[in-house]
């Protein structure tokens, strides 16, 4: 990464998810999986997550509200973590879950409830 600059996909990423844990994901990647994580970076983070419609807090919000919607719980965990280390509180979060409840249906909010509790737990221990 030192020898080039940064993608607007990479910096969106980074400045979402941190840098820990893109330089854990991309020492991860393989020759067959390395176009994916370039296609992912700038579709959807040098794209959509970079546009200037919404706020990046608003992004987070929405994103996990359309994660615990579909059930997916590494990316939904991945996301809740990313978003209470830049600011978006746990009442917020709640609120979101909650509403998200009377849309996606009780048992998706339930499993997304403890999977943010644990979270939660997690970032109180340090």
């Amino acid at each position: 990464m030192a020898d080039r600059e940064p993608s607007r996909g990479e910096r969106t990423r980074r400045a979402v998810l941190g840098d820990a844990h893109v330089d854990r994901t991309e020492n991860a990647r393989t020759d067959f999986d390395r176009d994916f994580g370039a296609f992912i970076t700038e579709y959807a983070w040098g794209g959509v997550w970079s546009r200037p419609g919404l706020p990046r807090h608003t992004r987070r919000l929405l994103t996990i509200a359309v994660l615990c919607d579909q059930g997916n719980e590494d990316e939904f965990t991945m996301h809740v973590r990313a978003a209470l280390a830049d600011g978006v509180t746990p009442e917020e979060l709640k609120e979101v879950l909650l509403h998200t409840a009377v849309y996606s249906g009780l048992p998706r909010a339930n499993r997304a409830f403890a999977l943010a509790r644990k979270v939660l737990s997690e970032t109180a221990e340090g």
